[in-house]
């Protein structure tokens, strides 16, 4: 045996292998769609295979070409038709099935489209189990069916449908396991697209979206009007629009776009526009402003459309460094956002002394609320300094997103769990490399109504935000997913509740951004007493009941535990739990939710409103023995 490890490997000219497209795409997914996930982020793969779909139907509105696209989704299918002008009927087949080919390597066609390499609909296809294209055009069709990339059946035949394409497809469940689409990621996704191109009608699952005012809408829609501290200041003008106001709300909520792509991860744009603010207010007002008190509170979208933008990846959420066309001395957008905030913001203050007025009182109040908290921000972060030295709260990993390049940025994650036992649990069966563990002591204190003093008088909390690095905004965040792990009884959902209100009070835009999930945990565990091979671990009544059923069918007796909380689940099983099957529940922010109103039915005074909700979902619950045998 040790002789034969000692053999040398041959390399030679049969080591050397070419990958056709489809089999280079599912080899390395990640390059093409970043992440692949489960459908609980919004950034998970099966919402990148949608957007890519719906980009091409996006640019042709842009040309000019169709003003409604349907989309329908079900929980595996989607179905995209725009009218546009329908894709050449001599090039159905390779616009989707051979690299490098599409129709905006001109850019006299698509001066400024999100997609210009020729790839999107490649991808949909290679990761999809079904991917049907076709093609209306002048009274003919074209359509070609595909199985994860190969072609499997074409048609060409008269039709009386109106010009346009049509794109169905089903994600491949082999490579997105157990993937579910979440509606609201699937709707902010709809009205984005329509906020950045006001006029078009999407029709989304029969129901119809469109905007008339673009990113005053998308900021309308995004906040209550009475948590404004003055109008929304709408800012337009040749390939670049901004909306901004103050709010109430703790932190800085911004919407960044490029070409109509969200970036997510901002980039040269959003750092032009956050830089250009502060610049123009100390101007104005001629003060110079702590940068702090400034941004405070700010609530701000910007779209951008240039030529050839550089992203920093294929998914596009991150706008590198570049200029605004690739033409000799073309402009830069550093200097382009910077210009256009500076010249028209400062307009705009002069010509509305009223809004003008409002803009200093807020930036005042933040400059007194900074100034209060100096000194017991100190005191704090000398407390939190000192206790990091033996703190025994959090059990770090080894890397954190700033570290990291590749997929597994997206996979850093904080377990916030209640108790030494469930803590101890996760901490032993966790990838040491990119999961932490943070324990809480007993039940947090409910903050609601609270000022953000209460974060740093509270060791508890501070020491929390200083796990997370989150004290001045989420340029630090230390991990990508932060994770509610509580026992699934009164005790735990009352711990639950207790967090959500600490990050929604106080950190609201960590919660905007899709890194707070809740971990979900099995209920029972049911198993053949004789076979421990034969194991299920169910999240419900029905999967407990479904894994009942298909034992007994066998003759065999069934074994069924009742998880009473996650102290009781070994860390061998935890380990099942918290890797690539873990299953998460996504905290979403629809875009009606108004955060003060929420806390304030959840977390205020016993209101009768509240009483009446807590009667009629009352539901009592017979106990389960911990080992049941059926």
């Amino acid at each position: 045996m040790a002789e034969s490890l000692n053999q040398p490997v041959l390399y030679n000219e049969d080591s050397i292998r070419s990958l056709d497209w489809r089999e280079h795409i599912r080899l390395r997914p990640g390059m093409y769609i970043g992440k692949l996930g489960d459908g609980s982020a919004a950034d998970d793969g099966i919402y990148v295979l949608l957007k890519e779909t719906i980009d091409n139907c996006i640019d042709e509105h842009v040309m000019g070409h169709g003003k409604i696209i349907d989309v329908r989704v079900t929980d595996h299918r989607v179905e995209v038709r725009d009218y546009g002008r329908g894709i050449p009927l001599g090039k159905v087949v390779e616009v989707v099935s051979k690299i490098n080919t599409g129709g905006k390597y001109d850019s006299g066609a698509f001066q400024k489209s999100v997609g210009l390499n020729g790839v999107g609909t490649k991808a949909v296809n290679a990761l999809a189990s079904y991917f049907r294209v076709q093609s209306y055009r002048d009274g003919r069709t074209v359509w070609a069916e595909f199985e994860r990339g190969d072609l499997k059946n074409k048609g060409d035949e008269p039709t009386n449908e109106r010009n346009g394409t049509l794109i169905c497809f089903e994600p491949d469940d082999t490579v997105f396991r157990h993937f579910h689409y979440v509606q609201p990621f699937l709707e902010k996704m709809i009205w984005n697209y329509c906020y950045l191109n006001a006029g078009l009608t999407i029709a989304f699952n029969k129901q119809k979206f469109i905007s008339h005012n673009g990113l005053l809408d998308l900021l309308r829609n995004s906040t209550e009007e009475d948590a404004l501290r003055y109008p929304i200041i709408h800012l337009k003008g040749n390939d670049i629009e901004i909306a901004m106001t103050h709010g109430n709300q703790y932190g800085e909520q911004y919407y960044s776009f490029v070409n109509g792509q969200n970036t997510t991860q901002g980039g040269t744009h959003l750092n032009s526009l956050r830089e250009a603010v502060v610049e123009t207010v100390r101007k104005h007002f001629d003060k110079n402003y702590d940068t702090t008190d400034i941004r405070a509170s700010i609530i701000a979208a910007i779209s951008v459309r240039v030529q050839e933008p550089v992203f920093e990846s294929q998914t596009k959420t991150k706008l590198g460094s570049i200029n605004m066309s690739p033409e000799p001395n073309a402009q830069s957008v550093n200097s382009f956002v910077k210009d256009f905030v500076k010249d028209r913001l400062d307009d705009f203050l002069h010509m509305n002394p009223v809004i003008r007025d409002a803009l200093k009182k807020r930036i005042e109040q933040s400059e007194r609320e900074r100034k209060e908290l100096a000194g017991i921000k100190k005191l704090a972060n000398d407390r939190a300094k000192k206790a990091s030295l033996h703190n025994k709260k959090l059990r770090d990993c080894r890397n954190h997103l700033s570290d990291l390049k590749s997929d597994d940025r997206y996979q850093t994650t904080l377990f916030i769990t209640e108790g030494d036992s469930a803590s101890g649990s996760i901490t032993k069966s966790r990838n040491v490399q990119l999961q932490a563990v943070f324990s809480l002591r007993g039940k947090p204190l409910n903050c609601f109504g609270l000022t953000k003093k209460v974060v740093y008088e509270n060791e508890e909390f501070n020491l929390l935000q200083h796990a997370l690095d989150i004290e001045e905004g989420l340029e630090g965040l230390r991990y990508n997913r932060i994770v509610i792990a509580t026992d699934a009884d009164v005790d735990g959902m009352h711990i639950r509740l207790l967090m959500l209100t600490f990050f929604l009070q106080f950190f609201p835009d960590l919660v905007r951004n899709g890194h707070l999930y809740i971990l979900e945990t099995p209920l029972f565990r049911v198993r053949n007493p004789k076979n421990h091979k034969e194991t299920t671990y169910c999240y419900s009544e029905e999967e407990k009941q479904a894994a009942i059923d298909k034992l007994t069918k066998g003759g065999k007796k069934v074994e069924i535990t009742r998880f009473k909380g996650l102290g009781e689940i070994s860390p061998e099983e935890f380990g099942l739990f918290i890797g690539e099957n873990m299953r998460l529940e996504p905290v979403i922010m629809e875009k009606d939710t108004s955060v003060p109103k929420l806390l304030s039915y959840y977390m205020g005074k016993n209101t009768p409103d509240r009483q009446r909700f807590i009667i009629d979902n009352l539901r009592v619950e017979k106990d389960v023995e911990d080992a049941a045998l059926v």
